[in-house]
């Protein structure tokens, strides 16, 4: 089913690379407008040149910024459709080992960013109609491990913010919808930073703890957030969709 976005407007944070990269491509196949933004410049619009999207330098961690984004959205397209709130950070260590400064930083990027993004776009979400929140959770944000300290916290919080705006948009309109998404481990650059100073074999380690033996491939996030985006799920609001292999089945 071609051109399942058409006459869309979307907007991604941590377009650059990995989930981000993947969804705007896949966005733009689909007859989006797309606009994606990152806090890496260079790379940010080496992207969108090569996706033939928007491109917007973005701190997702600083209020003020999403505030000037969302404006120049409105100025430069006039609506917005879709938000997708997939910038984010990892972080390995247990609960003595984090810091209070990296801890700050885990929530910064990985809750707070969600807030500022739901709080400052909805407005014109609601204007525009036929609104969808996407939030780029975790699996981690459901399942702990004894080492995710921060990162367990963050994408918990997601999960459940993502309920209270999804409850808040019902009633203030029925025209925004918000659901979170929760991906296992998947080949992305943030888990290749993650796993940068660890043993060799941690990825196949990794596959062993998911049934279907497998890590997540960033198309499986990508087709997850378009479903999510499009008209088809105009009843699903709320909720979350877990991307897992069967791990959480366990």
């Amino acid at each position: 089913m071609p051109n399942r976005l058409k006459n869309k407007t979307a907007f991604i944070t941590g377009g650059a690379q990995g989930f981000g990269k993947g969804i705007a491509s896949k966005f733009k196949e689909e007859g989006a407008k797309v606009i994606i933004s990152d806090i890496n410049k260079a790379l940010g619009e080496e992207t969108a040149k090569d996706l033939g999207v928007s491109f917007l330098e973005h701190d997702v961690g600083d209020p003020t910024q999403w505030e000037k984004a969302i404006s120049e959205i409105k100025r430069k397209e006039g609506k917005l459709n879709i938000l997708v709130n997939n910038a984010g950070i990892g972080y390995l260590g247990n609960v003595e080992q984090t810091s209070v400064e990296d801890w700050d930083r885990v929530h910064k990027v990985d809750l707070d960013s969600v807030f500022y993004g739901c709080k400052f776009a909805l407005p014109l979400l609601r204007e525009s109609g036929n609104g969808s929140i996407v939030n780029i959770s975790s699996i981690s944000g459901i399942i702990a491990g004894h080492n995710f300290s921060a990162y367990n916290s963050a994408k918990a919080g997601v999960r459940h913010l993502t309920k209270s705006v999804a409850l808040h948009c019902a009633r203030t309109t029925d025209l925004v919808r918000c659901n979170s998404l929760h991906p296992v481990f998947a080949r992305t650059e943030i888990l290749e930073a993650l796993l940068s100073d660890t043993s060799s074999g941690m990825l196949e380690k990794l596959e062993k703890q998911i049934p279907v033996r497998k890590l997540a491939e960033i198309e499986d996030i990508a087709n997850a957030v378009l479903f999510l985006s499009s008209d088809e799920s105009k009843m699903i609001t709320g909720t979350e969709l877990v991307i897992d292999g069967g791990l959480s089945a366990q």
